[in-house]
Parts: C-alpha cells; sequence; structure tokens
C-alpha cells in the first residue's frame, strides 16, 4: 500500500483574455490584492485561434498569464476558480462595458510535469473536484518540452506560450528548492 503523503505545493498561473486592456490590468490588482506579489506576466498574446467568445466578448481578444509569487497548494485550485469567476461577475457589473463578459479568467496550476487547468464545464478527460469545478492536465513536460494531450485547446497546443511556462516551469523549481534548504 502506498503511503499518503501531501502534494508539494504548486505554481498558480492565471490566463485572462480580454479586448479591453484595462480588464487584464484590474485582473492583475485583483491578483496581488488576494495572492500578493505578481512574480510573472506574459506577453499580452493575440487570442485569435477561435471566435467562440466572439458574441460574448468580442473581437480582438488579447490572452495573458499572472504568476503570483507564492506557491499554493493544488487542492485550492477548486476555490480559487469560483474566486475568479466571482471576479469576471464583479467585473461585468461595473465595467461599463457593452459585451456581456468582457474578461475572462481561467486560473491553474504548474508543476514540474505538467499544467492543470479549472473548468465548470465536465468532459470525460476532466476530473471532478469539488463544488462545480473539473480539474484538466492540459499540457505535460517531457524530454525538455510542453506537450499536448488530444483535448488541449489551441491556443495552448501552440509553442507561443511554451517559452513563458518554461520560466514559469524554472521558478518553481528554484522556489522549490530555497523552500527545501530553509
Amino acid at each position: 500500500m502506498g503511503k499518503v503523503q501531501r502534494p508539494d505545493p504548486v505554481l498558480l498561473i492565471v490566463a485572462a483574455f480580454s479586448r479591453h486592456e484595462g480588464a487584464l490590468d484590474w485582473v492583475r490588482g485583483r491578483l496581488q490584492a488576494e495572492f500578493g506579489p505578481i512574480a510573472m506576466e506574459s506577453p499580452r498574446y493575440p487570442f485569435d485561434q477561435t471566435d467562440y467568445y466572439a458574441a460574448s466578448m468580442g473581437a480582438g481578444l488579447r490572452k495573458t498569464f499572472f504568476v503570483p509569487a507564492e506557491l499554493i497548494d493544488p487542492a485550492d485550485l477548486a476555490e480559487i476558480k469560483l474566486r475568479s469567476n466571482a471576479w469576471e461577475e464583479e467585473y461585468a457589473a461595473t465595467a461599463g462595458a457593452a459585451e456581456p463578459r468582457p474578461i475572462n479568467i481561467d486560473p491553474g496550476y504548474l508543476t514540474p510535469g505538467k499544467l492543470v487547468l479549472a473548468s465548470t464545464k465536465d468532459f470525460v478527460h476532466r476530473v471532478y473536484l469539488k463544488k462545480g469545478i473539473f480539474a484538466e492536465a492540459t499540457l505535460f513536460y517531457r524530454r525538455g518540452t510542453w506537450e499536448p494531450h488530444s483535448w488541449t485547446f489551441p491556443d495552448y497546443r501552440e509553442a507561443r506560450y511554451h517559452p513563458f511556462f518554461d520560466r514559469c516551469r524554472e521558478y518553481l523549481l528554484g522556489r522549490r528548492k530555497t523552500e527545501a534548504g530553509s
């Protein structure tokens, strides 16, 4: 029988996309207020791999990733997803944007071997966490590169995010090493 152990802390990574630069800045501020300093922020990439969100979010979407400095317990992902959903509703109610969903916020976490994303939608490859939240391993790290699964979203399949995820992985490994030495 295997011995039950606590999982290692993981790196919270929050994707946000919008056509409004101010909305992305707002998410950054909310994350800082909730989780402390932001250790890393990706470039703002064009989010043009699908028009799935056009009706609710408009055109010209840009996507960015925020990484708070502090590591988290992976068991906290469901609660973080519930908070990010509440933030989306708050921003939509107060921003005065023309579209019904001016911001999309998708939290997940990164380990040395995978990128996990939270979702409110069930599917064959998703595992239920709690309170209506599911998780999926979106990418895995093998032989020095990020690789997709058959279900991986089109934008995560593209290599454009992968250098940022490499930096996140190195940051996580460094943090774990530092904390192990303390």
